[in-house]
């Protein structure tokens, strides 16, 4: 048999670590080694999850001090680390030192913001306190897996979910030099991107039936969005950047518009669109408009274009929790197991959700 690399969940609680959960326990090459939360040590993960209960059977939370011990007992592991913004940072130093000590050598891929940036000071611009292991910076990579062949470091950051559908969109019209670099971008997101902690915004009663923007032209993805961007496209865009809660769980849905710098129609576009992503397994350009529930729960993400000689419109579609997370972090994780970027990936979208 084909042996397993030893997989560490870091933050266990959250909507994300659950999918990450969902996913490596049904992963051919991962074992589940530890699944860490510093809230519910020793308690069953199948009471935080129980939609999981029949593949968690007696399985429990570990502390974090005991997840990063059970990783020193591996040469070689996976670490997914789902911690909070702000707490990741510290917690990854933390555990590669220590891996370092031990001769041991953890895969890292961090969902988390931070180690999104390059720059510590654009991250502690954006996120208001200064990066807790600046000097860790450097061995993470940051990108949608679509937009970087192999990663050059040693881990990797994913990039966020209003990130990742963006990019997907936006990303081809700036490497092709479609576009003028002024996009403008509507995207549309599941309560679920909230976290699991209930607060007036993520409230069934207040977003049940209602839609609004919120963090207009100043949410804290939008200088991620353009600097991912322009290392991915080579060339800077301004990205005016207006999200909104949408009223379901999970998903988003992102309109992105540019004035054309070159006349081009609809099929032309799409045709852009396809070729760009050709050899993509997860990418899917579609002749008409996507739908959320065509990739809800699935790796997938959907796009389509709408363009009139003068400005093209970019439509674009993934789950939140999946792609935009759990799922784009283990694509991640593949690649730096030497694994094909697709495995444990394939299932897709069950539809009517």
């Amino acid at each position: 048999m084909t042996a397993r690399t030893p997989a560490i969940i870091l933050g266990g609680t959250g909507y994300v670590a659950g999918e990450l959960l969902r996913l490596v326990l049904g992963h051919p090459r991962l074992e589940l080694a530890a699944i860490a939360s510093d809230s519910q040590p020793g308690e069953p993960v199948a009471d935080a999850f129980p939609h999981l209960a029949a593949a968690c059977g007696d399985l429990r939370y570990l502390s974090l001090e005991q997840a990063i011990e059970t990783t020193m007992k591996h040469e070689r592991s996976a670490v997914l680390a789902a911690a909070p913004h702000g707490v990741s940072h510290k917690l990854l130093d933390s555990l590669l030192t220590r891996a370092a000590a031990a001769g041991a050598k953890p895969a890292v891929v961090d969902i988390s913001a931070d180690f999104r940036f390059a720059d510590p000071g654009e991250y502690a611009r954006v996120y208001r306190h200064p990066h807790g292991a600046p000097s860790r910076i450097r061995e993470f990579s940051c990108a949608v897996p679509e937009h970087l062949d192999r990663a050059p470091t040693p881990h990797v950051a994913h990039p966020g979910c209003f990130s990742t559908a963006t990019l997907l969109a936006s990303v081809p019209l700036l490497a092709l030099d479609l576009i003028e670099p002024q996009i403008f971008v509507s995207a549309v997101t599941g309560s679920t991107g909230a976290g699991r902690n209930p607060i007036a915004g993520t409230h069934h009663p207040q977003r049940h039936s209602d839609l609004y923007a919120y963090s207009a032209l100043a949410h804290r993805h939008a200088p991620e969005i353009a600097a991912l961007a322009r290392a991915a496209a080579g060339r800077a865009g301004h990205f005016a950047f207006v999200p909104h809660s949408g009223p379901f769980a999970r998903g988003i849905h992102a309109t992105v518009q540019a004035r054309l710098s070159k006349h081009l129609d609809t099929g032309a576009a799409i045709a852009a669109l396809r070729g760009f992503y050709a050899g993509r397994p997860f990418v899917r350009v579609l002749d008409e408009p996507p739908r959320l529930k065509d990739v809800v729960a699935s790796n997938y993400a959907h796009l389509s274009a709408v363009a009139d000689g003068d400005t093209i419109v970019v439509l674009s579609v993934v789950d939140n929790l999946v792609k935009g997370a759990a799922g784009g972090a283990l694509q991640w994780m593949n690649r730096l197991l030497g694994l094909d970027e697709t495995t444990g990936l394939t299932t897709p979208a069950p539809g009517w959700t």
